[in-house]
């Protein structure tokens, strides 16, 4: 008989989070699987992420993304652009109460999955959804900037740092591609891997503080 996927999300998740340095109670794990269950019921109309199984959006979308949860400081106001699906920050913001995000999604069907989401998991009171480009904004308090995917990513990765607030890290996921446009910033920048993969990182690009240039 076959397992249920949420059966095979939930085993995948505890199975693996050791390895990417992720500690899970049981209270995180199951709204993860009910995160995931959603998206599921989602994903058919938009596209919200590519078809995967259960064990590949546990360990490809939700452990990565948890990869933040260790370097965002306590009480951080975090702000993501181009939350899609809600990764990375739903994953954070079920691990870590501490956390408070504003979510940037252009997409107005993908806001309405990310305003249930929150709804759905209770952490409407720690996250709200924007639905607006990034650079139609006016810069966002904020202690960290994240940023999973978004389109051209390469080519707006100007703009996003030049909209970042000074002094607040940008956590950036991404490959070989993404990776050579940081170098050609000039910026001091953190790269560090992600377990199981050859090519995907965690770059962690450091924007001068206001004065320090």
């Amino acid at each position: 008989m076959n397992k249920p996927i949420t059966a095979e999300f939930t085993e995948a998740l505890e199975r693996n989070a050791s390895s990417f340095g992720v500690e899970l109670s049981a209270a995180a794990i199951s709204k993860l699987a009910s995160y995931y269950e959603l998206l599921l019921r989602w994903n058919p109309r938009l596209h919200l992420v590519a078809p995967c199984s259960p064990v590949e959006f546990a360990t490809r979308h939700v452990l990565e993304s948890l990869l933040l949860a260790t370097h965002l400081p306590h009480n951080a106001r975090v702000v993501d652009v181009g939350s899609g699906a809600g990764l990375p920050l739903i994953p954070c913001l079920v691990a870590r109460l501490d956390l408070h995000a504003t979510l940037i999604e252009s997409s107005p069907k993908k806001t309405v999955f990310l305003r249930e989401a929150l709804k759905h998991l209770s952490l409407d009171d720690r996250a709200a959804v924007v639905a607006k480009r990034f650079e139609d904004l006016a810069p966002l308090h904020a202690n960290a900037i994240t940023c999973r995917g978004l389109e051209r990513f390469g080519e707006m990765l100007p703009r996003l740092i030049e909209w970042s607030p000074p002094g607040s890290p940008l956590f950036l996921f991404g490959g070989d591609s993404l990776l050579a446009n940081i170098k050609a910033t000039g910026l001091p920048f953190e790269s560090l891997p992600v377990p199981g993969s050859d090519r995907r990182r965690l770059l962690i690009l450091h924007r001068p503080a206001a004065g320090d240039r």
